[in-house]
């Protein structure tokens, strides 16, 4: 299986290394977007499955794209992945659909683990 996979970040180092720390052959497509707008765009044109999403961003920020992505009832996961560790946050995305946080820089393990968690990566033992 291979999903369409949404990067939204304004770093385009976070974006290369999210898209680094992909496991191979799990993307069928890969976009990226610097900002929400442009993210917001781009799932309004292109089915996306996964979206990996910033918090602090120009334009609009990451609560601002789960806000938009609950009213206009897009289908999409969303993973949040973030510096802002604080609770609070952390249970705001998730109050607004997001799957899971994962705590930036990105690491390949927290991320595996999330999408072996959520279905997106099938266990090893379940492959027979």
């Amino acid at each position: 299986m291979s999903f369409n996979i949404l990067i939204c970040d304004d770093s385009a180092l976070a974006r290369k290394m999210a898209r680094r720390n992909l496991p191979d052959g799990l993307a069928s497509e890969i976009y990226e977007a610097s900002n929400g707008v442009d993210a917001l765009e781009i799932m309004g044109h292109h089915r996306i499955d996964l979206v990996l999403l910033d918090l602090t961003m120009p334009i609009l920020d990451g609560v601002g794209v789960l806000e938009e992505i609950k009213r206009r009832k897009i289908e999409v996961f969303v993973v949040v992945i973030s510096g802002d560790i604080q609770p609070v946050m952390q249970n705001r995305v998730m109050e607004l659909g997001a799957l899971a946080f994962i705590e930036k820089p990105l690491k390949r393990l927290p991320l595996e683990t999330t999408l072996k968690r959520y279905g997106f990566i099938l266990p090893e033992t379940m492959a027979c």
